[in-house]
């Protein structure tokens, strides 16, 4: 059983870098050398609660992959010239996303089965984990357990999430680009499976799925920026249930995809 929750980058030098899943375990695959090569990064002996990995480059083509491993939050580099990884986070956790500074420092977001939505960085030299967002009553349904990051020319950091409230979901959106943390409700008809992409001029992109609900609402695939000043909200793709399991990017010239 192979290649589930993948995730994949480019570097500096147009190669390939993907993480993913393999029998519970983490591995990463390159073509960089000119042929695919596979390494196991981290062995997590049949531990199954993994929701995740996410995998991002620095400046170096050094990558940082992010991980639900052992029903904890993990993060794994070869920075050093060998893979090391460590236990960020001991709480139960879910979903993650990943982000690197210009300083080479990484920012995660993820999402913990205690309701929150989680953020953590090593820009201190140590990690260091906040919870940003909780959920109102333990019968409600998880904060962020989807979530997306991404960190502009300054390195402030935003991040997408999905906020639910008995089934029902809200895009919300955080960002400490004022110095604290700030969080927005973008959109209160939709926020599930959101994607975070943040363009040269440092305005935000999200695309996400709108009007989802516990109740089998349909939903549509969404897109929200604040390159207006204001969020703006466009239905994409109303066709049947569509919009799950997006992804954005953005180009040179600032038009999005």
């Amino acid at each position: 059983d192979t290649g589930e929750y993948n995730s994949i980058a480019i570097d500096s030098n147009n190669k390939v870098h993907i993480s993913y899943y393999w029998n519970q375990n983490l591995k990463y695959a390159t073509n960089a050398s000119g042929s695919w090569v596979t390494t196991q990064v981290s062995y997590n002996y049949g531990y199954k609660n993994y929701d995740s990995t996410a995998l991002a480059i620095d400046s170096n083509n050094n990558v940082h992959i992010s991980y639900v491993g052992r029903n904890s939050l993990s993060y794994a580099t070869n920075a050093s010239g060998n893979w090391v990884t460590t236990y960020v986070d001991s709480a139960l956790s879910g979903s993650t996303s990943i982000a690197i500074d210009s300083n080479n420092k990484v920012h995660i977001s993820y999402h913990s089965w205690l309701y929150d939505l989680k953020y953590a960085t090593n820009a201190s030299g140590n990690w260091v984990t906040t919870s940003l967002d909780s959920t109102p009553t333990t019968g409600s349904s998880p904060v962020g357990v989807y979530n997306s990051i991404a960190v502009d020319s300054n390195d402030n950091v935003h991040i997408s999430y999905s906020y639910s409230y008995y089934g029902d979901y809200d895009l919300k959106y955080a960002t400490n680009m004022s110095g604290s943390w700030v969080i927005d409700t973008v959109d209160s008809s939709g926020g599930a499976y959101n994607s975070i992409v943040i363009d040269s001029d440092n305005n935000v992109h999200i695309s996400y799925s709108g009007q989802f609900s516990y109740n089998g609402d349909n939903y549509d695939l969404k897109y929200a920026t604040n390159a207006s000043g204001n969020w703006v909200i466009t239905t994409v793709d109303a066709s049947g249930d569509t919009g799950e399991y997006n992804s954005i990017a953005i180009d040179s010239n600032n038009k999005v995809h």
